[in-house]
């Protein structure tokens, strides 16, 4: 299938690994150009010449930029001034009981899960208005709807990304640009899988038991009753972002296995 985005330039935040990764090599297959994003030029650069080697195409480069600082996001819009796509992917979680969690990382989970994407989406939004065309994508989660009691700071970064989603679209109406979001259920990310791999080891079980473990206990909804893959997560991300998806816009979009029993 012709997605219809050969040439166009998309800019993924947080994707030297995991799902952002993944998406940045569909575009690539897909004929776009990318632009990635890592905290560190190091990983930067060496998930750059992966990407090249695994897509045969030099259409990639990178931008090193930490999102906890509003300087590096301010030099990479100046790197990287337009792009036809936005996907706002980068952020952090980290479980922690509720009485435990601080100010301080209340609002440091706001400024890189939201603010982020707010940030670029203030620069690219307005230009993609004035040429009539755009998509921006923000990687929300379950999390957003299905608010697990043992990460609840993350959970209400992920609510409220869908809150600046919808508002933005409302300002796309007669346009031909889209906002959505895509919430993703629990995927095996390279930081899942290295969590899922210690928590084998710390409990003496293997990987299988672990996830056979957690989805009885922990997301018992789900009705995959497996961890996605990133490929599954970006190949929705990229369709959403491709011409053919033209008429949604506003929308909220799972790729969470069935987890949330809600029907809207």
């Amino acid at each position: 299938m012709d997605l219809r985005i050969k040439d166009k330039i998309a800019f993924i935040s947080g994707s030297t690994a995991g799902i952002g990764y993944a998406t940045a090599e569909r575009f690539l297959n897909e004929g776009a150009t990318v632009i990635i994003n890592g905290r560190k030029q190091e990983s930067v650069d060496a998930a750059v010449e992966k990407l090249k080697a695994s897509t045969q195409s030099n259409n990639v480069s990178g931008v090193a930029a930490d999102f906890s600082k509003v300087e590096d996001i301010d030099r990479l819009l100046k790197e990287v001034p337009e792009v036809d796509i936005l996907v706002n992917n980068t952020g952090i979680f980290e479980p922690k009981a509720f009485v435990d969690i601080p100010d301080e990382d209340w609002f440091r989970f706001f400024e890189v899960n939201v603010m982020s994407g707010i940030r670029l989406s203030r620069h690219y939004f307005p230009k993609m208005l004035k040429k009539n065309w755009g998509r921006i994508i923000f990687i929300s989660s379950e999390s957003a709807v299905f608010i697990p009691d043992e990460m609840i700071h993350y959970g209400m970064t992920k609510t409220a990304q869908l809150a600046v989603s919808r508002g933005l679209a409302e300002l796309t109406k007669g346009t031909n640009v889209t906002v959505n979001s895509i919430l993703p259920g629990p995927t095996k990310s390279k930081g899942v899988s290295g969590f899922i791999k210690d928590l084998a080891k710390a409990d003496n079980l293997s990987e299988e038991a672990v996830e056979e473990n957690f989805f009885k206990n922990m997301r018992p909804t789900s009705l995959i009753g497996r961890f996605a893959s990133v490929d599954e997560v970006a190949n929705t991300i990229v369709y959403y972002c491709s011409e053919l998806a033209s008429a949604t816009n506003g929308a909220s979009i799972r790729v969470e296995g069935g987890l949330i029993r809600s029907i809207l």
